[in-house]
């Protein structure tokens, strides 16, 4: 089965679900062409990443969870409710904290709050000592991670309802309402914080915008690409996954749609070209890099959109988000592997066996190390070579 339709098979919200699914099912099963992820080559590893730490903080499966760094900490959670804050440098868990429900998404935190929101759409808020502050009914379900920023809570609900809570009482200061989409993914659509001042997220229809967090106000959006086809499946172009920043051009991607960059201050557009990925997009100097359905790794100038490299070693590997960091590329794939590409020619550079899960989340890079979080919930903190 294709990852395109795992993906609408799994994702799809709306009227048209059920018979998408047994639809898109029932074509997958009568095709004999079986999509096999490639073998791995051998490597002279020529980068290095060194375990100093790893905790299991429990799986996420199905859902993506991704930890998140503040200040001297990470934070994680699991599906079946546990919040983990653990000391960056060392590892050790300074405190655990199980939550009344099993959670949706993995945590936002500022270092003074953290919240975490569960799959019956319960915001529960946690102080630095992990004692809980409040709660909050959404009222709506939660795939989308808080961003916890200038005192407010961000709930993205996938109703496309943005609700902006105070991150000392839960009291809501603004909500944000968007036209629901009759058919859309049903994912998580990852929110860029920009200084602690806005929010970049992706919306249905293949648009993004930036929204403030102080007010919710919505400052500027601007279309990536447009539906095309006949029926509603090929139709569907969202930006689902989080927008990428180097300086002061902002880049991001759509589902079946174009990839493209502009600047962060207008949302203007220096240019876009077709292209189709759920992963996301991640910057180097002058580079953006984005992995399409078939795990094609590719790399395109951010001033003018000239691809520069494309690697397809990892053919149907169903890798994750990426970092881009130093002169190397890191994602994950479904086995488990990290892989390190060359960002100036896409070479394979190195790669480790991290575990046997799904790493579907980005890597995260902080205080000198690289944190990566399987969905089998192995989260552990290598040493960059």
């Amino acid at each position: 089965m294709s990852i395109r339709t795992r993906v609408i098979a799994r994702y799809i919200a709306g009227s048209l679900l059920f018979t998408a699914a047994v639809v898109l099912l029932g074509a997958c099963s009568g095709n004999s062409r079986v999509r096999k992820p490639a073998e791995l080559v051998a490597v002279s590893n020529k980068f290095d990443l060194s375990p100093v730490w790893s905790v299991n903080v429990g799986s996420s499966e199905p859902f993506n969870f991704h930890p998140i760094v503040a200040g001297d900490s990470a934070y994680a959670a699991s599906n079946g409710g546990n919040l983990y804050k653990i000391n960056l440098q060392s590892g050790n868990v300074d405190w655990k904290v199980s939550t009344p429900e099993d959670l949706a998404v993995g945590p936002g935190s500022d270092g003074r709050v953290t919240a975490v929101v569960t799959t019956k759409g319960t915001v529960y808020a946690y102080d630095e000592a992990g004692k809980l502050l409040w709660s909050y009914q959404v009222g709506s379900e939660v795939l989308t991670e808080p961003v916890v920023a200038a005192g407010i809570v961000v709930i993205r609900a996938l109703d496309n309802h943005f609700i902006g809570l105070d991150e000392q009482t839960g009291v809501r200061k603004w909500t944000y309402q968007r036209q629901q989409s009759s058919l859309s993914l049903r994912v998580g659509y990852g929110m860029l914080n920009i200084n602690n001042e806005v929010v970049v997220t992706g919306f249905s229809g293949g648009r993004f915008g930036m929204i403030a967090i102080a007010n919710g106000g919505l400052i500027w959006e601007t279309p990536i690409s447009f539906p095309k086809g006949f029926s509603e499946i090929e139709r569907l172009n969202d930006v689902t996954a989080k927008p990428s920043l180097e300086g002061d051009i902002l880049c991001a991607v759509s589902y079946q749609g174009r990839i493209g960059c502009g600047q962060a201050r207008t949302g203007n557009l220096l240019w876009f070209k077709d292209y189709s990925s759920f992963t996301g997009t991640s910057q180097g100097p002058g580079l953006v890099f984005s992995a399409n359905e078939k795990s094609y790794v590719t790399a395109f100038a951010t001033k003018d959109g000239s691809q520069l490299w494309e690697n397809a070693q990892l053919l149907n590997r169903d890798v994750g988000e990426s970092l881009a960091i130093g002169r190397v590329l890191l994602m994950g794939d479904a086995q488990g592997y990290v892989h390190a590409l060359s960002q100036e020619n896409g070479e394979m550079l190195a790669r480790i066996r991290h575990d046997s899960s799904p790493i579907t989340a980005a890597p995260i890079a902080a205080g000198g190390l690289i944190l990566i979080q399987s969905q089998g919930g192995k989260l552990a903190a290598y040493s960059p070579k």
